[in-house]
């Protein structure tokens, strides 16, 4: 067995014994997880950010603040809280400690304007927002245009319509919260409203739950094998499932540290990572991408990187990318916030996005169905049916599993596919044209619907259209 698949093999039995555990324990929740985190590893780094560090015991307790003081703002379990906030240690002790009580925290975008957020405050219509000192601004202007009422909170200083968090906050003990007090939400319970545009019109709320948090970060550490000297650099936006959940889930669960930065840079990149002495970083495509383009820097082969691990690495890059920076393995993988199947290239197939297993197909239903792109849907027989592709042939890739679907039930029906091999059956669309190679590689082709990829965020043509 060669070195690259002795790692996969190793990788899916750590991810797979990771993910078991979930259903001998159904009555813990990542919350909840974070104060068994700070009894193991209490005085170690777990999050730092330029602006702030916490500790696993100061993360543990600045958790049990926020989720005081949402009882107190009267936050009951199934209530939405609107967070948007810039990239920083104290944003995920908000949401952390409001999901605990049993609150769905919403992530809005840190850059929305006004209108953009007033648009996404509507979507969940939240019963309070909490904004950064830098979205504080864009929040008193949205407040005209909302269709609800929220009370309006700011970490930053205070303001003629906007309260400020923190001596509110500093009110309320950080010991553990007593059952008796809130038990915490089950697993199904939705704890998260990521914003997504699906590949296909206007951004909508994907529901994300406790589960999926917990398989996410569960998943990731073991694919990582996470350990407690590892540290995470992490630059992608924390409202989006990678940057806020996978990067800091999978390393918070080994015991490592989380190093954030507020967004990308280039030309501070390696120095970054070598400075702070990262063996981990999360990336999207793009941002590889930016980096093989910029000038040399001494620093970028001066570190102690072990993995690499994101979406989107193109592979006209992959190669250059992966010597000229000396990544001893990169770990591309295809996935959604709200999708219902992830793929993974443990192997470090140079393109690839994933593979699954021979003794995992029965378990992970994917195909990739022959498409019809005069109607823009997958192709059907004279009897209804659609066809599975041939090998390296082009279609529309669908699979089967556990779709939480968004808030607007319109928009999740049309991610369904029904009667697709026979009466009855139902398979999720990703709306991502692939190609499957003879040896299970799939490799994404484009994208079926309207929209792209811009900066690592998911960009509406509608939405430009109308501006």
């Amino acid at each position: 067995m060669t070195s690259a698949a002795q790692f996969a093999r190793q990788a899916w039995i750590r991810a797979l014994q990771n993910v078991a555990s979930i259903d001998r324990s159904p009555h813990l929740i990542l919350p909840t997880l974070i104060g068994r985190l700070a009894q193991e590893h209490e005085s170690r780094t777990a999050l730092a950010s330029l602006e702030d560090s916490l500790t696993y015991r100061q993360l543990e307790r600045r958790c049990n603040q926020y989720a005081r003081w949402g009882i107190a703002e009267g936050l009951e379990p199934g209530d939405c809280a609107c967070l948007t906030m810039s990239n920083c240690a104290e944003y995920l002790a908000v949401w952390l400690g409001l999901t605990r009580i049993g609150a769905v925290v919403a992530l809005a975008g840190a850059q929305l304007p006004s209108e953009g957020l007033a648009r996404t405050i509507n979507l969940v219509s939240p019963k309070l927002v909490i904004a950064g000192a830098g979205q504080a601004g864009a929040l008193s202007l949205a407040r005209e245009r909302l269709t609800c009422r929220p009370a309006s909170w700011t970490l930053g200083p205070p303001s003629a319509d906007l309260a400020s968090v923190g001596p509110a906050l500093a009110a309320h003990s950080g010991e553990p919260l007593p059952e008796s007090s809130r038990a915490p939400p089950p697993l199904d319970a939705t704890a998260l409203f990521m914003f997504t545009s699906g590949t296909s019109g206007p951004p909508k709320a994907a529901k994300v739950s406790h589960r999926r948090l917990m398989q996410w970060s569960l998943w990731f550490a073991g694919l990582l094998d996470t350990r407690p000297e590892d540290r995470m650099y992490d630059c992608l936006p924390l409202h989006h499932a990678v940057g806020g959940v996978v990067a800091p889930g999978a390393t918070l669960l080994g015991g490592g540290t989380v190093i954030i930065r507020e967004r990308f840079s280039a030309s501070r990149f390696w120095r970054d990572i070598h400075d702070e002495r990262c063996t981990l970083f999360q990336y999207i495509g793009e941002l590889c991408r930016y980096l093989v383009n910029s000038p040399h820097d001494p620093a970028e082969s001066e570190h102690a990187l072990r993995i690499a691990c994101g979406n989107g690495l193109r592979p006209d890059i992959w190669r250059d990318f992966q010597a000229r920076f000396r990544i001893p393995r990169i770990l591309e993988y295809y996935a959604a916030t709200e999708g219902a199947f992830s793929l993974y290239n443990c192997e470090g197939e140079p393109g690839a996005i994933g593979r699954i297993p021979p003794y995992l197909r029965h378990q992970q239903p994917v195909e990739i169905l022959r498409f019809d792109f005069d109607t823009g849907a997958p192709w059907r027989d004279a009897a209804g049916f659609c066809r599975r592709c041939e090998i390296d042939e082009v279609g529309e890739a669908v699979g089967q599993g556990r779709f939480e679907g968004y808030t607007d039930a319109e928009s999740s029906a049309r991610k369904i596919l029904k009667n697709v091999f026979e009466a009855g059956d139902a398979w999720y669309r990703t709306g991502d044209l692939m190609r499957r190679n003879e040896r299970g590689f799939y490799y994404f082709v484009d994208r079926v619907g309207d929209t792209y990829r811009w900066k690592g965020e998911n960009v509406s043509t509608s939405e430009v259209q109308s501006v």
